[in-house]
């Protein structure tokens, strides 16, 4: 599923990845520990294509991430990315933090997302608070609707950029 050959990236003289190399097959759940500032964050997203790099190979899916004709934002619809802040909007509802990228990105209809996002906020018991704001949820339950908002998307893999709190 995700290939990743010799990867390596720096921020001017600062190399942060250096020579990387893994494989991941569907299914299978990775783990990459470390301490801070030790290019975890920066691994994954380069995994996703939101991070440039300056050698290596990704491979998603049989996609090229570092191909230059690669279409990035159609591949980064086709991976579940749960950033370390979360990333929701916080002047739209739970549900409609579910259901924006949803009908914009996926073509759904309305109905469509909206059964999508109340079936994925029953799966991480949240349904309740579908009409609350990000801002009136605790950290842990705005992590678990960051989840359903990437599982909303239907990806083929799923990227989470944690931290130890």
């Amino acid at each position: 599923m995700i290939k990743i050959r010799d990867l390596s990236k720096w921020y001017g003289a600062v190399q942060v990845l250096k020579g990387c190399s893994t494989e991941v097959a569907k299914g299978e759940v990775v783990v990459v520990c470390g301490p801070s500032g030790s290019g975890k964050s920066t691994l994954i997203k380069c995994v996703n294509g939101l991070e440039p790099f300056e050698q290596g190979e990704i491979v998603v899916d049989g996609i090229s991430v570092g191909d230059r004709r690669t279409d990035l934002p159609g591949l980064r619809a086709r991976i579940g990315m749960v950033f370390q802040h979360f990333e929701l909007f916080p002047h739209l509802t739970v549900i409609r933090n579910l259901t924006l990228a949803q009908s914009k990105v996926l073509g759904r209809s309305r109905q469509a997302s909206l059964a999508n996002g109340m079936r994925l906020l029953d799966r991480v018991g949240l349904r309740e608070h579908a009409h609350k704001y990000p801002g009136q949820l605790s950290g842990g339950q705005q992590q678990r609707v960051a989840i359903a908002r990437a599982l909303a998307m239907d990806p083929i893999a799923m990227l989470f950029d944690e931290t130890r709190r």
